[in-house]
């Protein structure tokens, strides 16, 4: 094609000063929904946050709770020595780290104690058989339950501490 044919092909349009880009007001308006949609996100993502801090309580819960089954198994079956008072469960939770001798064999029950993340603190309320279930008082005769010392609730209304 010639340049002659190229240019006659292509529709020329003229464009005035006012057509050139965005107007104040289509500025303002495209902000104020950006805007919106913003503000819309920001509890979403506080729920996410919270939702997902709940999934890493309920599993160190479960984990804590396990270890102790474990040790308390253990304990039954005669494969160390327990105190008498305690029922076979372990003294502390740092007995579960540490581990106990079993013929010859250092076994841990837990890597480490994990951290609580209502509190961000590695510290938990400890309850042993004879305490009552509610009780948030430790009695010391051994760990039989674990729970959260965060006074807040969850998003399904329960108090962490009920957990």
């Amino acid at each position: 094609m010639t340049l002659e044919l190229m240019n006659k092909a292509r529709p020329i349009r003229i464009v005035s000063r006012g057509e050139r880009g965005l107007t104040l007001v289509e500025l303002i308006v495209t902000v104020a929904i950006l805007s919106i949609l913003a503000s819309a996100a920001v509890p979403i993502a506080r729920f996410q946050v919270k939702r997902q801090n709940e999934r890493y309580l309920r599993y160190n819960l479960w984990m804590m709770r396990d270890a102790i089954d474990h040790y308390k198994d253990a304990a039954d079956k005669n494969a160390f020595q327990v105190k008498l008072d305690s029922q076979g469960y372990p003294p502390d939770l740092e007995t579960l780290v540490t581990g106990v001798e079993i013929q010859t064999k250092k076994v841990k029950f837990l890597r480490h104690i994990p951290v609580d993340p209502m509190t961000g603190k590695a510290e938990w309320g400890l309850r042993s058989m004879q305490d009552d279930p509610k009780s948030d008082s430790y009695g010391g005769q051994g760990v039989f339950d674990v729970y959260s010392k965060s006074p807040g609730t969850a998003l399904d209304g329960t108090k962490y501490s009920d957990w």
